[in-house]
């Protein structure tokens, strides 16, 4: 008898044990998520810097009609900077490495590297600089804008439109700095950029996604 008792205590401590431990994990869970601010007024002006281990850029074409090839560039960088008073002097470069294209097949990020797509030997990089920002909302009271620029992609610079949503900021404990949430995204034809490579079976359209958190410099 004494013997099950000890037995039902010992399960009883080791639960109480699993418990201590589960209510110690939450409380230090919600002691380094950071509180997000979400209000664009509210954000700190400055320069960012892309933070590539929190980024991705994302590509999306028409494969046969019939359904969406999705890929991704590896290696990128950008600088924003921010005014959340005067989004009109807002200003964002980017560069991709051609190179670093993922298409989940090696075989064909080989192809595409060839002078029949992307000729990466010769244009190693993509780059994008916006010229003018603006609120996508005319009273100007949202959180999304249209950054209008100049993409140079495979030799050929051509205006490019993309619509951006500024997700909100936060003192980031992991990496020290003030970080904002940015996603964008945008059209482009291929065949502007002479590259026009078995359309239709493989679209002319391409959408380019970007979800990134930038650090304040």
């Amino acid at each position: 008898m004494q013997t099950t008792i000890g037995k039902i205590y010992s399960q009883y401590l080791h639960l109480l044990g699993i418990l201590f431990i589960l209510i110690s994990l939450s409380a230090c869970i919600s002691w380094v998520t950071p509180s997000v601010t979400p209000e664009l007024t509210q954000l700190q002006a400055g320069e960012f810097t892309l933070d590539p281990n929190h980024a991705a850029l994302i590509f999306k074409v028409s494969h046969l009609g019939l359904s969406t090839y999705v890929g991704r560039f590896n290696q990128f960088d950008a600088q924003l900077r921010f005014d959340p008073n005067n989004m009109q002097a807002a200003s964002l470069e980017a560069s991709v490495q051609i190179s670093s294209i993922d298409v989940n097949n090696d075989k064909l990020a080989t192809t595409l590297q060839n002078s029949t797509w992307f000729d990466s030997k010769t244009f190693p990089q993509a780059l994008f600089k916006s010229q003018k920002v603006t609120p996508i909302n005319a009273d100007g009271t949202d959180n999304q804008f249209a950054f209008e620029g100049l993409l140079t992609l495979h030799g050929v610079t051509k205006p490019v439109t993309f619509s951006a949503t500024f997700h909100g900021a936060a003192d980031n404990w992991m990496t020290g700095k003030y970080t904002l949430g940015f996603s964008a995204v945008g059209t482009i034809k291929r065949s502007d950029f002479d590259m026009s490579s078995y359309i239709p079976i493989v679209g002319d359209d391409i959408t380019l996604e970007i979800y990134a958190e930038f650090l304040k410099q």
